[in-house]
């Protein structure tokens, strides 16, 4: 069963860090392109990053392009998302997803930004 299980959001002051992780099961990080997509209160969800399933390129979002770092551990079958200099903009609910499994989302996890 392909199940993606999103992690590590929270309340975090302007300025600050998080690292999301989004375990995947039922198949391999290694094998398929990986996205990471945001929801923010009455936006529309949006692609922040992504990585490509051949050469592993990642590709970001302008609005988060030198904050965001996206990465993935094949052992662990787990992509990551690190955030720094977070903005109060970047308040959202962040969900992974494939596009090889394109109707499966986690539970998405949420962070905000907030002095």
């Amino acid at each position: 069963q392909v199940q993606l299980v999103e992690s590590g959001g929270g309340l975090v002051q302007p300025g600050g860090s998080l690292r999301l992780s989004c375990a995947a099961s039922g198949f391999a990080v290694s094998n398929y392109a990986m996205n990471w997509y945001r929801q923010g209160p009455g936006k529309e969800r949006e692609l922040v990053a992504g990585i490509t399933r051949v050469g592993g390129s990642i590709n970001y979002a302008d609005s988060v392009k030198g904050r965001f770092t996206m990465s993935r551990d094949l052992v662990k079958n787990t992509v990551y998302l690190q955030m720094n200099s977070l903005k109060p903009e970047d308040t959202a609910v962040y969900y992974c997803n494939t596009p090889r499994f394109v109707s499966v989302w986690g539970q998405g996890t949420q962070v905000t930004v907030s002095s």
